[in-house]
């Protein structure tokens, strides 16, 4: 590797489509999602600057660390949160068809990177020694075994059907032939469902429930440690978008080849095609929070283990059976 390829791998993971990249889109995903919501709720929602004012005033506030609780992990968690969804992001293809930063299996890594944040959350309920935490946290870690499930499952389905753990193969593989929804539309619907609950967002808002149990495993966080995590959960959002996106509607890949246009201009229209697919599945997840109500934690289970994951099993079922149909 040349240094000038070394730099351009730095700024790719840094800057744009990296960490830089990541948090400015966050923000701009979370007022759209709540911009939707308020609309969906006939209101008229936050102005396009609120949520990174929201970010910059807390972390303006008192940082509070409760006494008796272990400081170093306590403290540390935050910033593991927001590194794992942050490495997880730069996988996934934004304006090329492949990341350059990918290999052959960075799907599974990607997978792993997304379920730390909430693990990490039952971690930061478990040191917190907040009764209500520690509820949220058994909470939380409960239905990471219910959605995480079919989601690997659903992950699974067009690996298989293209013979590769690349997430940067899948997106190729769907620009030179079809995008993976038309053959696999249930494993699509399954996704969505399952990154509505790895966000914990109505209605699997369980671990969190601020009328029940007040806030959950983040209830003792304060200051830049709570916007550290807000702003991580802004993050997974828009990795997980982009990865269903990645995975199901070709990523940044749109129609028609973009073989005769220069590097630069198939670069944008391919980012456009990105920016417009995300946010479809984030509008997507705000009709869901707003079409419904929160599911109590045996309902959740029964709804994960009845229809989530056998829908994922036949998903499953179905590309097998079309693999050894189609040569």
């Amino acid at each position: 590797m040349t240094e000038v390829d070394a730099w351009l791998i730095f700024l790719y993971i840094v800057v744009f489509p990296g960490v830089f990249f990541l948090l400015g889109y966050s923000f701009f995903t979370e007022w759209f999602d709540r911009k939707m919501y308020a609309k969906m709720q006939n209101r008229v929602g936050p102005p396009l600057v609120q949520p990174f004012a929201d970010f910059v005033k807390l972390l303006s506030k008192e940082d509070i660390t409760p006494e008796g609780v272990e400081t170093k992990p306590y403290n540390a968690l935050p910033l593991f949160a927001f590194a794992a969804v942050a490495t997880s992001f730069i996988y996934i293809p934004t304006f090329m068809l492949r990341s350059p930063v990918g290999f052959q299996g960075d799907l599974l890594l990607v997978l792993y990177m997304m379920t730390l944040p909430t693990i990490i959350l039952f971690l930061v309920g478990w040191y917190s020694r907040n009764i209500f935490a520690t509820i949220g946290a058994y909470r939380a870690v409960s239905q990471l075994f219910i959605y995480e499930v079919p989601l690997f499952i659903v992950a699974l389905a067009p690996a298989l059907w293209t013979g590769s753990w690349s997430v940067s193969d899948i997106v190729s593989w769907q620009q030179s032939n079809y995008w993976l929804v038309a053959l696999q539309p249930l494993g699509l619907i399954v996704a969505i469902i399952c990154l509505q609950a790895k966000l914990e967002r109505i209605p699997f808002d369980i671990p969190e429930a601020e009328t029940e149990i007040v806030g959950g495993p983040l209830v003792e966080y304060s200051g830049r440690k709570l916007a550290l995590f807000r702003i991580a959960t802004d993050m997974l959002m828009v990795t997980g978008a982009a990865l269903v996106v990645a995975l199901y509607l070709g990523g940044p890949s749109v129609f028609v080849s973009l073989d005769s246009l220069p590097f630069w201009a198939a670069g944008i229209v391919g980012f456009v095609a990105f920016l417009i697919k995300t946010l479809a599945i984030v509008f997507l997840l705000s009709y869901i929070r707003a079409a419904f109500a929160r599911l109590r934690i045996d309902q959740m289970t029964s709804f994960g283990w009845k229809w989530l994951a056998p829908l994922a099993l036949i998903q499953i079922f179905i590309v097998i059976v079309a693999r050894m149909a189609i040569p």
